[in-house]
Order: structure tokens, then sequence, then C-alpha cells
């Protein structure tokens, strides 16, 4: 009975992640979490949620793809140690935990995902200067790492910057979604229908 009750309480990922005002519906405490990272890093929801929505698709035990060995027949390990909705890295979710003294922090947990990229974004903009609002350079950072990219590595890969591409794009598209529902949020959408 009981893996039948824990089934039950899996996270599932949002129906349509290509609006943030129907993820935020759906997942009603989410967007307090998203505005609470906001109000404590000052980095606009849109970034985060575009780059998360890249990450991971908004899956919480979302994995990096396997490595395999002998002519690509057996599987060894992971390409990396990333994990969950923000796909943190073990060591960099071991900083931000440190650093924030978030010790009760889950990579597989929103609140705490989110919470992580708006210290990435923050850090970012910080060590390198890149606006908490350039989601295109801030994912270039999120993904080659502060070091990486004061060394320009994006550039050798041309893909990445492709990426990096439709990362704003899709911040844009969130940022123009959420002006439409913000205020349902803010007031708590299912109350403001009675309103």
């Amino acid at each position: 009975m009981l893996p039948l009750i824990m089934v039950g309480c899996a996270t599932t990922p949002p129906k349509d992640i290509s609006n943030l005002c129907n993820i935020f519906y759906e997942k009603d405490d989410w967007y307090e979490a998203a505005a609470d990272a906001r109000d404590k890093w000052g980095v606009p929801i849109h970034v985060p949620m575009a780059m998360m929505y890249q990450e991971s698709s908004f899956r919480h035990d979302a994995l990096p793809p396997k490595d395999y060995v002998f002519f690509g027949l057996i599987p060894w390990g992971r390409v990396s140690s990333a994990y969950g909705y923000s796909q943190a890295k073990t060591p960099t979710w071991a900083d931000y935990i440190r650093e924030t003294g978030n010790s009760g922090a889950d990579r597989d947990d929103f609140d705490d995902a989110i919470d992580f990229m708006g210290w990435f974004i923050y850090k970012t903009y910080t060590i390198n200067g890149v606006s908490k609002w350039d989601a295109y350079a801030q994912y270039l950072n999120y993904h080659e790492g502060w070091g990486g990219y004061k060394r320009r590595s994006y550039n050798r890969k041309p893909w990445l910057k492709k990426v990096a591409v439709k990362v704003k794009a899709r911040s844009l598209r969130y940022a123009t979604q959420l002006k439409t529902c913000e205020e349902d949020l803010k007031e708590g959408w299912f109350w403001g229908l009675f309103g």
C-alpha cells in the first residue's frame, strides 16, 4: 500500500511548460517560491524559469545522460553530477549551501532549486558583471561556470551559443506572459476568481 501512496505524491512536471502563467496556475506554490527568490536575490522571475526549462523541463529528478565506454556499449556513470530541477552540480550545490546556510536544501525540491538559481544569477552578476536580466549571458555562465565564461570557453561551442539564444527567447516570452497574470498570482489566482 505504501508504494502506491508514494507514487501518488511524486512531483510531476507542469502540463504546459511553454506558458509561465499556466505553470504557476498549475503549481500554485511555485510562484511564491520564484517571487521569494526574486526578492532575495534581485533576479527577475522569467530568467531562472527559462533556464530551468532548458536544464530539466521542470523534472524534479532530472539527470544528465549516461556516459558509455567500450564502443558506446557499457554504461559508465553519468557525464556530470548535475541533478534535479536546476541541474546543479554537486560541488556548486555544496558552495550554495555553505554560503547561504541552507543546509536542508535538496536539488529535487523546487523552492530550493529556484533559490539556488537566484543565488547563481546574483553571483554571476557580482563575479562577471552580467546583468541579472541578460538570460543569454547568464545561461552561458550557468553552463560554463564563472571561470569558463571569463575564458570565453563558449566560443568553442557554437551549439551552446544556439541554446543560450533559445533560453533568451524563452525568457522574453515568459516575461511577456507573466505580465498578463502576475496580479492574479499575487492575489492568489484561485481566490481572485471570486473577488
